[in-house]
């Protein structure tokens, strides 16, 4: 690669020399996992300006050790030396006066970093550190540094100094930092060690995941730092070190519901669990081995080779079609600053079906469809070690839905006649279409967010013979029950943070301030200095893009999995907040550069800044690394791109935002980086939205055309790519994002009353987006399952009727109640979780209240004979 950023392989012009086309974009050897190395993960945790803190640590544990009249020599103590001196520290952690409590903190933190001093590489470091790590959980200092954090989060007096503070800098989240680094690298150690295979400390990883997976004390430590980066984002505690706020949730999220192998186990459990056979291809896996495509090429080369090939075209249709390529650029919106630059290539895509006047097919573009063919002819050359697929790499799927449509329009042709929710009956429907039926049935795919659908209406249209089954308590559940009353403003403090950190945001004095915890109190007085510290600002804002990303991607597909409908309220709360827009404009800048920006000093990241001779830092040192990408970076924008896909899935209302704000265009470009996975999601984005953009753009995008049939899994009888099926039409739109907002309303009303109870009685007042209508309220409680019942009722006063309990010996059984008393009794007398009346009727009707009487009556009854 000879030293050169990927930025510098392609020009202005879209990458393809103008003179003969050649291809000269490279593949990325880019591996997507839940997270990048232990050691680049540590790294990212320290900013460069804290280096000089380093110093500080060392120096504590030298006192400490003067204190306990030992040499400071951690590797020549032996093992219950070391227990005797971690135990004195964690006393000294609840000492009262700060001094000595953060003296004992920062020793621990020397400990925790592997006692860097006394070793000579990185892998001795590493190892050392670890060993430290596990004798530390051992003895709970984990759990006496949540503690330690509670102290410092209500600390009233830094607050309001930081309050007061024109500018905050490194110096106002000292202590803070001191506490979340010794927090972080525990629960990294414990993730490296939960991937290996062969580790003796399994009891004690097994131990930490049960541990962040309950509450700790009042609440789970990843509500505990939600709730911190909503205080921060509200402005009432601007000290707060964000970024290593984030990596710590990030972190804690991973290890207690799991990364990529949990969720694809978890999948399959609940897959076999409800009859449905088991998953066995894997996005993450198939894409892997995927060529990447070539880019394709942008409106400005073809209206370039197309005006050479054309010589005696119009000047009139010149000049049309130069107006109509400039009419998409992304509009500005004013909530998020979208500072959208207008792009002057690729915008002749953007006249939707609705928009664009009638175009006669038989004077079409004859010689650029001809440009098109020759592009698609273009092969690549094949990397040796892809595997290539000699036909499809996905199995095509088939919705419930999709059969019930074909059945309805072939009966309805053939037979004049239709059976609503009918796919069984083919009488009278010719022998093709019966092979069609059958090959539909053959690749049907039920989802569990189906069968969870349909259960959830069962219950809402019985909700007294229907009732609640058994809540699983899993992590993700435990997880969503504590975040469901302020999710909506922990997503819009994510939201706010993201936008801040987006490389195309503009500096604006009334935006948060996440760089608190990386300016220092005394700028830069020499070019080198300024060098590293804009480097060093650069790779902050990548660091909090990375974690704010996998933190939504987690939380959606956990969710999803979970429960459909705790997926969808996130879901609509980010769409909401509106995070469509604000990936988009993440998206709408040179995406080569982003990808392949060096914003790295290798000998200043931990641990090589620390261990053996440093070198006078210079301009000569200060270069990136020598891969031509940045690992953190194309992390980002998958897990960006994902999140996008699981909000517009299936939703047409949403995939109408992404052509309202003029995405194909953005994400056209993003095609330019040659890596199969990222290609694989921009297709899946562009794929969901062809039927709207007409038939001009699938005219001079026959490349993206071709490389969605090829790459993205097909649904049979599926018309993506034209807007003639029923849900591409806009109308229904509105009612669509209603309706769903009233099952999600009701799931939760039913399911986490009491949460949402609490919710309406205390509410939050740090609301951080100022959106009042995105808190879930009393107001906004859905009733509707108890629609018609107008006559209020106190159960507890129907139990103690006299009237009501007496019971007439020669009391008569219904022929009913005889034929199925067994059902009765297991359903209502020896059910596990019997249904409360108190929580199911807010207002019942004058016939619940006689179904409760005979119930009740029967109950008596039974109780009298014995």
């Amino acid at each position: 690669m000879d030293g050169l950023t990927i930025n510098n392989f392609f020009d202005s012009d879209g990458g393809f020399d103008s003179g003969n086309g050649a291809n000269e974009f490279v593949d990325l050897e880019f591996n997507y996992a839940d997270s990048d190395t232990h050691l680049n993960e540590i790294a990212e945790l320290y900013s460069y300006t804290e280096h000089n803190e380093f110093q500080l640590n060392v120096k504590a544990f030298e006192d400490q050790m003067e204190m306990y009249k030992l040499k400071p020599l951690w590797q020549q103590l032996d093992k219950d030396q070391h227990q005797s001196i971690i135990l004195k520290l964690i006393d000294q952690l609840e000492v009262l006066d700060n001094t000595m409590r953060m003296k004992a903190a920062r020793t621990l933190l020397y400990l925790a970093q592997g006692c860097w001093v006394e070793v000579q590489s990185d892998d001795e470091q590493q190892s050392l550190s670890r060993y430290n790590v596990m004798m530390l959980y051992r003895l709970g200092v984990f759990q006496a540094f949540v503690e330690l954090l509670n102290l410092e989060i209500e600390n009233a007096a830094t607050a309001n100094v930081a309050i007061r503070k024109i500018a905050v800098s490194l110096a106002d989240s000292v202590d803070l930092r001191v506490i979340l680094s010794v927090l972080y690298i525990i629960t990294e150690v414990m993730r490296a060690e939960s991937e290996r295979t062969d580790s003796e400390h399994l009891d004690l990883v097994d131990a930490f995941v049960q541990e962040i997976s309950q509450p700790l004390g009042d609440e789970l430590l990843a509500v505990k730092l939600l709730g911190m980066i909503t205080r921060f984002c509200s402005g009432s505690a601007p000290h707060f070190p964000m970024k290593k706020v984030l990596l710590l949730l990030w972190k804690v999220s991973l290890v207690s519901l799991g990364g990529t192998e949990t969720l694809k186990k978890l999948k399959n459990e609940y897959r076999e669990k409800e009859g449905l056979p088991v998953i066995t291809e894997d996005t993450l896996e198939v894409s892997r081995t995927m060529r990447a495509s070539s880019p394709p090429p942008t409106a400005g080369n073809d209206d370039n080779m197309a005006k050479r090939s054309r010589p005696f075209r119009r000047v009139r249709n010149i000049v049309i079609s130069e107006s109509l390529m400039k009419q998409s650029s992304l509009d500005e919106q004013e909530q998020l600053g979208m500072e959208m630059e207008a792009q002057n290539a690729e915008n002749e895509d953007y006249i939707p079906d609705y928009y664009r006047q009638f175009d006669d097919p038989m004077n079409g573009d004859k010689n650029g469809m001809m440009h098109n063919e020759c592009e698609l002819n273009k092969q690549p050359s094949i990397s040796a070690a892809t595997t290539q697929h000699p036909t499809l790499p996905w199995e095509p799927k088939v919705r419930q839905k999709d059969i019930y449509q074909f059945m309805d329009i072939s009966r309805r042709k053939f037979i004049g006649y239709t059976l609503p929710d009918n796919c069984e009956t083919t009488a009278g429907l010719p022998n093709p279409i019966c092979e069609g039926i059958n090959i539909l049935k053959r690749h049907l795919y039920v989802s569990l967010a189906d069968i969870q659908v349909k259960r959830e209406e069962e219950i809402a249209r019985n909700p007294l013979t229907k009732g609640e089954e058994e809540v699983p308590i899993n992590p993700t559940e435990v997880l969503y029950q504590a975040i469901l009353p302020n999710l909506p403003q922990y997503m819009i403090s994510l939201l706010k943070i993201l936008l801040a950190a987006a490389p195309t945001s503009k500096a604006k004095t009334e935006s948060i301030n996440i760089m608190a915890d990386v300016l220092p109190e005394d700028m830069p007085m020499t070019v080198t200095q300024s060098t590293k510290l804009g480097i060093d600002v650069n790779r902050h804002k990548e660091i909090i893009v990375k974690a704010v990303s996998a933190i939504l991607l987690l939380y959606l597909k956990h969710f999803k999995i979970n429960h459909v409908y705790q997926f969808e309220f996130m879901s609509q709360h980010l769409v909401f907040a509106n995070c469509i827009p604000l990936v988009l404009k993440f998206f709408n800048q040179s995406i080569m550069t982003y990808v392949g920006s060096k914003n790295i000093i290798p000998i200043m990241d931990f641990p090589s800044c620390v261990i053996g001779e440093q070198p006078e830092l210079t301009s000569d040192l200060v270069i990136g690394d020598s891969e031509p990408y940045s690992w953190r970076n194309i992390f980002s924008c998958i897990n960006l791109l994902r999140i996008l896909n699981k909000l517009t899935k299936w939703k047409n209302s949403r995939i109408m935002m992404l052509v309202v704000f003029k995405s194909a265009p953005i994400l056209k470009r993003t095609l330019k980086v040659r890596h199969a996975m990222m290609q694989l999601y921009v297709l899946k984005l562009l794929k969901m939205q062809t039927k709207y953009l007409g038939r001009q753009w699938r005219k001079t995008n026959m490349k993206i055309i071709s490389a969605i049939y090829q790459k993205v899994r097909h649904h049979l009888n599926s018309d993506w790519a034209f807007g003639n099926d029923l849900d591409a039409r806009p109308w229904d739109f509105q009612a669509e994002e209603c309706t769903l907002r009233t099952c999600v309303d009701r799931f939760n009303n039913r399911r986490y009353f009491s949460q949402i109870s609490n919710a309406v009685r205390f509410p939050d007042q740090s609301n951080v987006g100022g959106n009042q209508n995105l808190g879930l309220n009393a107001n906004n409680c859905d009733n509707s399952i108890f629609n018609g019942i107008e006559n209020e009722l106190n159960i507890n006063n129907l139990l103690n009727s006299e009237n009501l309990l007496e019971v007439d010996d020669h009391f008569e059984l219904t022929k009913e109640f005889k034929n199925n008393y067994e059902a009765w009794l297991k359903e209502e007398v020896f059910c596990a979780n019997p249904i409360d009346w108190n929580e199911v009727l807010n207002e019942p009707n004058l016939v619940l209240i006689n179904e409760i009487k005979n119930a009740i009556r029967y109950s008596t009854y039974f109780m009298k004979s014995g």
